[in-house]
């Protein structure tokens, strides 16, 4: 395309095949009379079905498709990664390639966007799954993201979301953090906001979450805590923990060493050995603080990746 593209649609694909022709009809439908220069980044997740397949014949209907093939099945949050990467939009949109987000919701997003906002996340307020296997423990998790990464969104699973390209250039993704990012996008500063929008029940196929899931998303929850609080200051968390491990070992070897100066026996008390175990977890601790210390720096400096973000610049009262 001779114009520039100012809006990228990324969608994660994983044996959709029955799904991708919709799917694409119903982007087209929402975004052609809109006027936007658009693109539909689809990347197929590795499938088993015919998506791939699928993906090749639009590929050469669909001039604004562009069909992204990974080797094998790495996980939505890599696939995603892979989108974000191929999308040249200066805008990028996701969801879901299950038809159970609105493409015709889009251009509202689109429009809550430029009003300032740097990320607009949907919120399925009328979410069409079932209440007790998906609904409750979703409503459950968010309530607990929003808690422990400060940003309170009723929906962080809503994969219809709008990006600002500078919001993701600095972002790497894995594990499960694609349902994370608005709470990653905070942490540089990010103005976001959500809303409302459609949620269909499923045409084709069956979920491919399970269980074990909850479980990675819960470890990745427990990651941007840590980087929320500690990403630049690591020595901030592990050398106080280490300094109260040794202050303990400190008080009660004092102890130890006045009964033994009063001529009492130490040597089978409990407390010699929590003395000893505190000094050692102590110096651990105050290690690892250090090397943290060590790796953001190379970290940072190696990429060139700076510790702020400037919004805007004003000279004169004006923008630069």
């Amino acid at each position: 395309m001779s114009t520039p593209l100012n809006l990228s649609v990324v969608v994660p694909l994983y044996n959709e095949a029955e799904s991708v022709p919709h799917l694409v009809d119903q982007l087209l439908a929402a975004l052609r009379p809109s006027g936007e220069h658009f693109e539909l980044v689809l990347v197929n997740d590795g499938s088993s079905d015919g998506t791939a397949a699928e993906l090749e014949r639009l590929s050469q209907e669909v001039p604004e498709l562009v069909a992204v093939l990974l080797r094998k099945n790495y996980g939505q949050t890599a696939a995603m990664a892979a989108g974000f990467d191929v999308a040249q939009g200066e805008v990028i949109v996701s969801l879901d390639g299950d038809l159970q987000n609105d493409p015709a919701d889009i251009p509202m997003l689109l429009n809550k966007l430029r009003e300032g906002y740097d990320l607009v996340s949907g919120w399925r307020y009328q979410r069409q799954d079932a209440a007790l296997q998906r609904k409750l423990p979703s409503r459950i998790a968010n309530r607990l993201i929003g808690k422990v990464t400060g940003v309170r969104l009723h929906d962080y699973g809503c994969s219809l979301k709008a990006y600002r390209r500078e919001v993701l250039a600095d972002m790497r993704l894995y594990g499960e953090l694609h349902r994370f990012l608005p709470a990653l996008a905070f942490i540089e500063g990010a103005h976001i906001t959500e809303v409302k929008v459609n949620h269909r029940a499923r045409q084709f196929g069956s979920s491919k979450y399970g269980i074990d899931r909850t479980f990675r998303v819960l470890m990745d929850l427990l990651t941007v805590w840590f980087m929320k609080r500690f990403l630049t200051r690591p020595m901030y968390v592990f050398g106080f923990g280490g300094l109260l491990a040794i202050a303990g070992s400190a008080i009660t070897s004092s102890y130890l060493l006045m009964v033994k100066l009063m001529g009492g026996d130490i040597g089978n008390r409990p407390l010699l050995t929590l003395a000893v175990v505190l000094a050692l977890a102590g110096i651990q601790l105050f290690c690892f603080g250090l090397l943290g210390e060590l790796l953001i720096r190379t970290y940072h400096e190696s990429q060139g990746r700076p510790i702020y973000r400037i919004r805007a610049t004003l000279r004169g009262g004006r923008e630069d």
